[in-house]
């Protein structure tokens, strides 16, 4: 064979996940950040009972751990909030908008935190300094001038705690909308509407308790080395006591492979690894629930053949109702469809089957390469089917993990962050503050955007985020926000959609989770609710970056004062001490019963989950069987000419933010403009490794999407492509989505490659 061709900022990369690959991403990290001296004491607080939550992931804390609770993207996200580098208004005086929007979105949040309110001059194409309460009347006048309160949307990260998400919500009902497009929308509002359906609530019913009883693992759609990497800890603790890991994802990911567990001083001595996956399956992309049902059907069939012994029939009779009408699906479809479409043979999934039917125990992780599909909801609910056939809830070491991501995302929606009326929440509001919400139904992410295209929506405030750019169609999104009356940013740092200006835009500097939040009533902590729903307490230390800083939950209630003159809410009370904000929380949605006493114990509490009681929340008061019609999410992938693109992160990034430009466990280093192609496929197409080629997205309507990026062999499953998001969102136009949930398929998008040129 002949050797491949070398292509700049491309070489293997042979050291296990960890190790002390991570130790100096770490310090490099540290290095170029934040003041030396500070650095160590600020990390040894994350994730601490008496410490800061870490603002990037939802994995769970180890209660009254002694040792470090920090991994190193934890790492990152903690200095690139608490760097000692600023953004002054000096800055943007140097700098026009038009500048600046020709800088990466590396280069804009590497100039560090933003330390005053600003607001746009079109006269000088500058952002100029504004005074809080100037800003907040320009806000209020902007809105007092919307002909309908529902011209106005509210978009929420998941970076926001429960008490600013809590406050925004109450805000943007008692103005009389209930438009709440949030980060969850683009992530796992799959989870949020396909699991309710099966099992009653939105959420993941394990704990981490759970990984130490459980006998399997069936890891599914996520690499947890970059996108939530203090599981890896857990999964290493799993795999050295001989749980078996059975890993479904098209990309073979170094972190699933091997890990070197930084805490363990003979990995770290021995330059060793521990093997993480016991079996790895590279499913094509879009092809999850084929061998999902593949998996089931095989369980199925063993069941009839040893006389009703491996399925827990009393558990389906008992817990759960369509159990026939799902059989019957399976039964209907024929193996040769299943291998066709899975890429798997029966004897493949077989060995699947097997292994879960051996288990007693069962948990099934997964992440947004199960939700970002054109029917990620149904992909979902596979998964809840395959836990109920051996009656994997509510019992030790089993049950289904949703890894969401941000660190609040769960908790911002359990605050009530919807745009869908809830009858619990809409009585708690107007039982607690007598004032009567919106009942319509408001705007998710993609629906907002398609209304400020549409000019039907004119006032967007975002609590943190990066929306534009982290939305699909980016030439579509990022025009649509230039229509805009008012745009209004709460955020840490400088970031692309900041820079889209309408009529007005304003940038609102808020404190970080590091940051000590001192109110009229002393220093407050916030709170958070991880993807286990455990919520607990986040108190920041360090200086403020800024004397012109304030929190979000300040910020929300001051442009709630400033709107709401005659506000039912007593906001000034709120905001001068966060314990009346969870009172109020505990006042309206019942499940946060002692709010104040259990955020004060170290570790938390748990939000109430009926599954894990075998108590269901659903019409039937039973789990409900949902087959999965068809084994294809896009029918024109019966041409073969068609690869599926996914698009992916990098190592040194988390969601939108762009630490740096390498990606290290893929082998690839200072650059972000390469597509990955398996071997076979760059063959069967007359290309090689290091050609720059020009992908088109191959969607039957729509005007033509193409990018040029240099393909790369990597092992990747056979049909499928992956390209670093959010530089290929424009192959990804904004309706293509999940019908169900609205969630944008970033991660099944049929294309066409060629060589560029």
């Amino acid at each position: 064979m002949a050797r491949k061709r070398d292509v700049p900022g491309i070489r293997p990369y042979g050291s296990p996940a960890g190790g002390w690959g991570a130790l100096k991403a770490t310090a490099a990290a540290v290095r170029t950040q934040m003041e030396v001296l500070e650095a160590p004491l600020t990390l040894l607080r994350m994730n601490k009972p008496d410490g800061f939550d870490c603002p990037g992931c939802a994995w769970p804390d180890k209660e009254h751990s002694s040792t470090f609770q920090f991994c190193e993207n934890g790492a990152k996200a903690v200095t690139w909030e608490a760097t000692s580098r600023r953004v002054t208004p000096e800055f943007f005086a140097e700098h026009t908008v038009t500048e600046l929007l020709g800088w990466s979105d590396y280069h804009l949040e590497n100039e560090g935190r933003l330390t005053h309110p600003m607001a746009y001059d079109s006269q000088t194409d500058t952002y100029q300094p504004i005074e809080w309460d100037d800003a907040f009347a320009r806000i209020a006048a902007a809105l007092h001038s919307l002909p309908d309160p529902s011209m106005a949307e509210f978009y929420t990260s998941g970076r926001a705690s429960n008490e600013a998400a809590f406050l925004f919500q109450l805000f943007a009902r008692e103005f009389g909308s209930n438009n709440f497009p949030d980060c969850s929308n683009m992530c796992h509002e799959a989870t949020s509407v396909g699991l309710p359906q099966s099992i009653g609530i939105g959420k993941g019913t394990v704990s981490l308790e759970d990984f130490d009883h459980c006998e399997l693992i069936l890891s599914l759609g996520h690499n947890p080395g970059t996108n939530h990497p203090r599981m890896m800890g857990t999964l290493h603790e799993c795999s050295r006591r001989g749980v078996p890991i059975i890993v479904f994802n098209p990309l073979k990911e170094r972190a699933l492979e091997r890990f070197a567990d930084p805490q363990n001083p003979i990995e770290m001595g021995t330059f060793g690894s521990t093997r993480i996956a016991s079996s790895y399956y590279q499913v094509k992309v879009g092809a999850d629930a084929a061998a999902l049902k593949g998996v089931m059907k095989a369980l199925v069939e063993m069941d009839e053949a040893s006389g009703n012994k491996i399925l827990d029939h009393d558990f389906i009779t008992t817990h759960t109702h369509g159990f026939a009408e799902f059989a019957a699906d399976l039964g209907a479809t024929s193996w040769q469809a299943i291998e066709a479409i899975s890429g798997f043979s029966k004897a493949q999934l077989g060995e699947v089957a097997e292994a879960y039917a051996r288990s007693n125990a069962t948990i099934v992780a997964y992440g947004m390469g199960i939700t970002q599909h054109n029917r990620g909801t149904a992909n979902v609910q596979q998964i809840a089917n395959l836990l109920l056939l051996k009656g994997n809830f509510g019992k030790p070491g089993a049950g289904i993990c949703p890894l969401r991501g941000h660190s609040n995302v769960q908790g911002n929606r359990t605050v009530g962050i919807t745009e869908k009326p809830n009858a619990v929440l809409f009585e708690g509001i107007e039982r607690t503050f007598g004032f009567k919400p919106p009942s319509h139904h408001g705007h998710d992410a993609v629906a907002t955007m398609e209304a400020i295209d549409a000019g039907s929506s004119k006032v967007l405030i975002c609590l943190g985020g990066n929306f534009a750019v982290a939305m699909p169609d980016p030439e579509r999104c990022q025009a649509a926000m230039r229509k805009l009356d008012l745009a209004v940013h709460l955020d840490t740092k400088l970031n692309r959609s900041q820079l889209l200006i309408g009529k007005q835009s304003i940038i609102l500097p808020v404190l970080g989770r590091t940051e000590r939040d001192m109110q009229a009533s002393g220093p407050q902590a916030v709170t958070v609710e991880d993807s286990m729903s455990m919520v607990h307490a986040s108190r920041g230390k360090l200086p403020p970056a800024s004397e012109h800083l304030r929190s979000e939950t300040a910020i929300v209630a001051g442009m709630a004062m400033a709107t709401l003159p005659n506000s039912k809410v007593y906001w000034a009370e709120m905001v001068a001490d966060y314990d009346l904000i969870r009172d109020a929380i505990e006042s309206v949605l019942p499940d946060f019963k002692d709010y104040n006493r259990r955020i004060r114990i170290p570790g938390g509490f748990r939000l109430p989950l009926p599954p894990t009681e075998r108590i269901w929340p659903t019409p039937s008061g039973k789990a409900e069987f949902l087959p999965f019609k068809g084994l294809e999410e896009d029918a024109m992938m019966a041409d073969a000419s068609l690869l599926k693109l996914a698009t992916i992160r990098s190592h040194d990034q988390y969601n939108t933010t762009i630490y740096g430009l390498n990606d290290r466990y893929r082998g690839v280093f200072g650059r972000r403009d390469v597509l990955f192609v398996n071997e076979a496929d760059l063959s069967r197409l007359g290309l090689e490794h290091g050609d720059l080629v020009e992908i088109e997205t191959a969607l039957p309507s729509g005007e033509p999407r193409r990018l040029s990026l240099t393909a790369i062999a990597y092992d990747i499953a056979r049909g499928s492509v992956a390209a670093y998001y959010p530089e290929a969102n424009g192959l990804v136009p904004l309706d293509h989505k999940d019908e169900e949930s609205g969630t944008p398929s970033y991660k099944s998008v049929p294309v066409r490659i060629r060589k560029a040129g």
